[in-house]
C-alpha cells in the first residue's frame, strides 16, 4: 500500500450520514476526506481548490443536482474519479451517471469494507459498479437493432452484440472513446456504457484486457 493517502471530497447532503461516513472512513489507513460538501455547486469550488485522488458523490443534492455536478467535475478535471453513492437504483439514473463519467457505483447500505475497497479500485483507476449497476445496464443494451458487421469481425458464438464488436475492434485499433463515437456515429456517453459492458461480459477491469481477451477468444482479428 501506498504511504500517500488517497484524497477523497466526500460530498452528501445529509449530515449525519455525512458525519458517518467521514468517521469510518477516517479509520481505514490510507484514506484522506481532505473537504465535504453539501451540495453539487460547492463540490465544483472543492474540486477547483484542492489536489485530490476520488470523488465520493451522492446524487439526491440539493441545487444542481449529483449528476450535473459529476458532469461539471469531470469536464473541468476529466481525470479525476468518482464513485458514487446513492439509495436510488433505477437504470435510466445508472445509465446517464455512466454518460456523466461516473466511474463507480455503490447503493448506501454497502458493507463498509466494500465501500473502502470500491472507493481505492476508482481511485487507482478502475471502475465499479455494484451488481444492481451491472444488472440494470446489461438490461437497457439487450435489444439493439442489428448492425452491420464490420470486416474484421468474425461471427463466433460470443455474449457481445454487433455493436460492442464494432466497439471492441476500435479499441484494438487504439482509438480514443470520442473517436469511436466520431467513426460510429453515437454520442461518448454512449461508448462508455457500451464499453462498461464489454468489460462485464468479458469478466475484466480495463480495455486493454478487453482486447486482450477477444484477440485470444477470436472474437476480432489482430489489426
Amino acid at each position: 500500500m501506498s504511504s500517500t493517502p488517497i484524497k477523497i471530497l466526500l460530498v452528501e447532503d445529509d449530515e449525519l450520514f455525512r458525519l458517518g461516513l467521514r468517521v469510518r472512513l477516517q479509520q481505514e489507513p490510507g484514506l484522506e476526506i481532505v473537504a465535504e460538501a453539501e451540495d453539487g455547486e460547492t463540490a465544483i469550488e472543492l474540486v477547483k481548490q484542492n489536489l485530490l485522488d476520488v470523488v465520493l458523490l451522492d446524487v439526491g443534492l440539493p441545487g444542481i443536482g449529483g449528476i450535473e455536478a459529476c458532469r461539471q467535475i469531470k469536464q473541468q478535471n476529466p481525470l479525476l474519479p468518482i464513485l458514487v453513492l446513492t439509495s436510488h437504483s433505477q437504470k435510466p439514473l445508472i445509465t446517464r451517471l455512466i454518460e456523466a463519467g461516473a466511474q463507480g457505483y455503490c447503493l448506501k447500505g454497502i458493507a463498509a469494507e466494500k465501500l473502502v475497497l470500491a472507493l481505492r479500485s476508482v481511485a487507482a483507476g478502475a471502475s465499479w459498479w455494484d451488481a444492481t449497476a451491472t444488472q440494470e445496464i446489461r438490461s437497457s443494451l439487450s435489444y439493439e437493432p442489428p448492425q452491420p458487421e464490420p470486416e474484421n469481425i468474425i461471427k463466433p458464438s460470443n455474449p457481445l452484440t454487433g455493436r460492442e464488436l464494432e466497439i471492441l475492434s476500435l479499441l484494438a485499433a487504439k482509438k480514443t472513446n470520442q473517436e469511436i463515437a466520431h467513426t460510429l456515429y453515437i454520442a461518448p456517453g454512449t461508448v462508455r456504457v457500451h464499453i462498461h459492458a464489454i468489460l462485464q461480459k468479458l469478466e475484466v477491469s480495463d480495455r486493454t484486457q478487453a482486447v486482450v481477451v477477444a484477440l485470444q477468444k477470436q472474437l476480432i482479428k489482430n489489426q
